[in-house]
């Protein structure tokens, strides 16, 4: 620091001295040789034994000086050409060091808000490329250069966008307010029967509609029970267009023809891939884990209470994360009040409990 002050004050002098004290250019180069001179003899009286070593100021004086001697003059410095640039440079060097410690190291950086933007952009999109995140910016007054959005995405361990189309899941959430989704699970009772039980699942809201409990469910059974669910589903104004099911021998092509003639499209998932019907696996392990797995079984009529209370609760009450915690189809809208009383309901006999806010 003290340096590069020492050299801007030798070249003011200069400037100065230049401008004032002399009349040609030929004078100025001579009074300048002679304050070299000068300076130098000034470093030698302070040091008579040894290698002449010149201070940091030393150095930026005579940088300062040789810059208003031609070169052919150099000859009165006591060291070489070399060394005066080299001087020189290293003030330089000092120069720009000080300058970058001011202002910090390259552009400022964006603000958080932009950057978390970006983030969101990327995330929520998964197909959009830098370019394509940079012209949605500007839309929304915002300018980012395509290389800095790579940075923060990279930074934030957000790969490139893909080429190829959609996964299995995002398929299904981009298409779900049109999908249906069927399966039958199993259930003993406390004499060792096995239930089948036919169930449907609404994948844009999460419904679940059980539709048939049976010991043994034949083909025209499980047609007629087709029937019943679209004749429910015209009742209430709802259409679909795809239904996807497992392989199970029980659904058989006149359940496909029930479907197929409503223009719904039965879709097959692959053999010994449960993944393909998430929806459905996800509703089986929710039933068994908050109801069936705590209770005793009895016979088919009691699996029928069991079930249509549970799913009264499932869909008008429980909250799904999916849902941002809303229920399927709540009875009421949730209220941001707090409210002043809670009254709770028994479900099952206590198993599951609700909460409402007093009237």
């Amino acid at each position: 620091m003290a340096t590069w002050i020492f050299y801007r004050s030798a070249l003011w002098l200069l400037r100065v001295f230049s401008r004032c004290g002399a009349s040609s250019a030929s004078d100025v180069e001579r009074d300048v040789e002679l304050l070299v001179l000068r300076h130098q003899v000034r470093v030698l009286k302070r040091q008579v034994h040894g290698r002449v070593r010149y201070r940091p100021t030393d150095r930026a004086i005579l940088a300062a000086l040789s810059r208003r001697l031609p070169r052919s003059r150099w000859r009165c410095f006591l060291v070489t050409p070399e060394t005066l640039l080299r001087w020189h440079r290293e003030l330089c060097k000092r120069k720009r060091r000080r300058w970058r410690a001011e202002r910090g190291p390259g552009r400022p950086p964006l603000p958080e808000n932009t950057v978390e933007l970006i983030v969101r952009l990327a995330r929520e999109n998964r197909t959009w490329g830098c370019i394509r995140i940079q012209g949605e910016l500007r839309g929304l007054g915002v300018r980012v250069s395509a290389s800095a959005i790579r940075r923060i995405l990279r930074r934030h361990g957000v790969g490139p966008a893909p080429r190829n189309g959609p996964s299995w899941r995002e398929f299904l959430a981009a298409q779900a307010k049109g999908i249906l989704a069927t399966d039958f699970f199993v259930i003993d009772t406390i004499t060792f029967k096995q239930l089948y039980v036919l169930f449907f699942v609404e994948l844009h809201t999460r419904t679940v509609h059980i539709l048939g409990i049976s010991e043994h469910p034949t083909a025209a059974y499980v047609t007629q029970l087709a029937r019943n669910l679209i004749a429910d589903l015209a009742d209430h104004g709802r259409a679909f267009r795809f239904l996807i099911r497992d392989r199970d021998a029980k659904f058989t092509a006149s359940f496909d023809e029930v479907f197929a003639s409503e223009g719904i499209e039965v879709i097959k998932i692959p053999v010994r891939s449960p993944r393909a019907k998430a929806f459905a696996e996800r509703w089986v392990r929710t039933v068994r884990e908050e109801c069936l797995d705590w209770t005793l079984v009895l016979n088919e009529r009691h699996l029928e209470v069991v079930l249509r209370d549970y799913v009264k609760h499932y869909n008008e009450h429980r909250p799904h994360r999916s849902l941002e915690l809303r229920a399927p189809t709540p009875l009421t809208p949730p209220s941001e009040e707090t409210p002043r009383a809670i009254r709770r309901t028994d479900i099952l006999g206590g198993l599951i409990h609700e909460y409402h806010s007093a009237a």
